[in-house]
């Protein structure tokens, strides 16, 4: 009988099987790509927020052209970049917390510093002449979770004890990437609870209660004050917030309009801004080994009823401008007492440049004004309660 299969060329069968493998190796690499694309935009990104775009709040400074002490504050800055830039690059991250912590080294300070003593945490104690040790903030300062410590943001904390009239407990959280992002978070926490029952001269109950934090520490700050509530723990009398970091997703539109206005964040993260979102979701997750929307370090997702009166700063330049109008409008949607003032052409967390410049004394006047009236809220219920 004769054969009657196909005749095949020697090695037909060979590059049937090289084609066969090749078609399912391109098809799993489309597969893995599809899905590192699809894990991040379907459960990481977050709702749309921009519905709460809208309301800008109230505006400072906003036809200002810059003010004239601006370089100078520029120039500060820029010594930082300079110091570190010719460095090897596992040397520039202690480099950079070492300059920024002697930023304002030539300032005299005006309040007593004593480390804190006996606390979870590390940390100071903050006191303007006068203070009420029973009245407390907690100031959580900025540095993108990587760099800044209660030293390097001791212009604000002095202000915020003479604001007050009360003490600061600037705290010293542990950083990224030595420790990982919720080693913070956890640190503010127990920071709050100790210090409702402890002072600057040992256990005591507070009879004020603040919390204030600028960009990296605002967000701690914002998630602090949910967390609370979720406690059931006593809620701060106010918080303040300046130029807070209130998305992780960075999806608000000002982190790409506003690269090139802000002096700060711009050329340190502006890369940041121009990558495809799906990657700066995994990076976010991968850095943080936390969901890039968690409200732990995206407070503008979570659950924004029932928060204590807030004000919140920030610079309609700089690329956290929207983060802040977010979270002030969702807020206030969810009945919150939450105000928004913003300043023109100026730096991110300005405040720090005080007295110098123009703009950071007007902002620190209206934070003035709103602790005095949480001031007052606070002994007025006080007094209520006595009788």
């Amino acid at each position: 009988m004769k054969n009657t299969q196909p005749h095949r060329p020697p090695g037909a069968s060979g590059r049937q099987s090289n084609r066969t493998a090749l078609i399912a190796f391109v098809l799993a690499v489309l597969a893995i790509i599809v899905a590192l694309w699809a894990i991040p935009m379907l459960f990481m990104r977050g709702p749309s927020l921009a519905q709460f775009d809208t309301d800008k709040g109230e505006r400072f400074a906003s036809a200002r052209a810059p003010s004239a002490e601006l370089p100078a504050a520029l120039a500060r800055l820029g010594k930082i970049g300079e110091a570190v830039r010719e460095l090897p690059k596992e040397r520039r991250l202690a480099a950079m917390r070492k300059q920024i912590d002697r930023m304002f080294a030539d300032r005299t300070p005006r309040a007593t510093i004593t480390r804190l003593a006996g606390g979870p945490v590390a940390g100071e104690w903050v006191l303007a002449p006068g203070a009420d040790p029973a009245r407390r903030t907690l100031y959580l300062h900025g540095g993108a979770f990587t760099v800044g410590s209660p030293a390097s943001h001791r212009t604000l904390t002095e202000r915020f004890s003479e604001l007050t009239g009360g003490a600061v407990l600037a705290l010293d959280y542990r950083l990224m990437p030595e420790h990982p992002r919720m080693a913070g978070i956890e640190d503010s926490r127990a920071a709050y609870r100790w210090m409702l029952d402890n002072g600057p001269g040992g256990a005591g109950p507070a009879q004020t209660v603040f919390v204030a934090g600028d960009s990296a520490g605002a967000s701690l700050a914002l998630a602090l004050l949910a967390w609370t509530r979720d406690q059931g723990l006593r809620a701060a009398d106010a918080a303040v917030v300046l130029s807070p970091s209130t998305d992780a997703t960075l999806s608000s539109p000002s982190m790409s309009r506003n690269v090139h206005s802000d002096a700060m964040l711009g050329p340190a993260f502006g890369i940041v801004a121009k990558l495809p979102q799906a990657v700066t979701l995994w990076g976010t997750y991968l850095q943080t080994g936390i969901n890039p929307r968690d409200p732990v370090i995206s407070p503008v997702f979570g659950d924004l009823s029932k928060l204590p009166p807030t004000l919140v700063h920030a610079s309609e330049t700089e690329m956290l401008f929207d983060d802040a109008v977010r979270y002030t409008n969702r807020a206030r949607a969810a009945g919150s007492p939450v105000e928004l003032q913003t300043w023109n052409n100026t730096l991110h967390v300005w405040h720090l440049f005080n007295p110098e410049l123009p703009e950071a004394r007007e902002a620190l006047a209206e934070i003035g004004k709103f602790l005095d009236a949480a001031i007052g809220a606070s002994q007025a219920k006080r007094a209520g309660g006595a009788r």
